[in-house]
């Protein structure tokens, strides 16, 4: 088990992919500093530091589409963290599943 002081030795915030645990399917990618970190595993839900609002916030705390988390992980460096979580209804503020839909390329497209 990795300690969470680990974690932030490298910066004040973590990137966190989040990954819904059943479809597998990546739902979003946010950032933790150590106080949500610690909220997410206080509480079983997540929690995220919002660079823009200089705030913690909880996932669904608005809309209702909160994320359970299953397990968490930390990446070869320990400076990543992959979250899979129970999603309920939509990850995106869009209203989409997930934040990934912005078509950029796929193989055999252009080729």
């Amino acid at each position: 088990m990795i300690e969470i002081e680990e974690l932030f030795k490298k910066s004040e915030l973590i990137p966190a992919v989040v990954q819904e645990v059943h479809t597998r399917q990546v739902l979003m990618l946010a950032y933790m500093s150590r106080e949500s970190l610690e909220k997410t595993l206080e509480t079983g839900y997540t929690w995220f530091f919002s660079r823009s609002r200089q705030k913690l916030w909880n996932k669904g705390e608005t809309s209702g589409h909160f994320q359970r988390v299953v397990r968490i992980a930390a990446d070869c460096d320990c400076d990543t963290l992959l979250i899979e979580a129970e999603q309920t209804g939509a990850a995106c503020h869009t209203g989409s599943v997930s934040c990934f839909f912005n078509e950029i390329w796929q193989r055999g497209e252009k080729e």
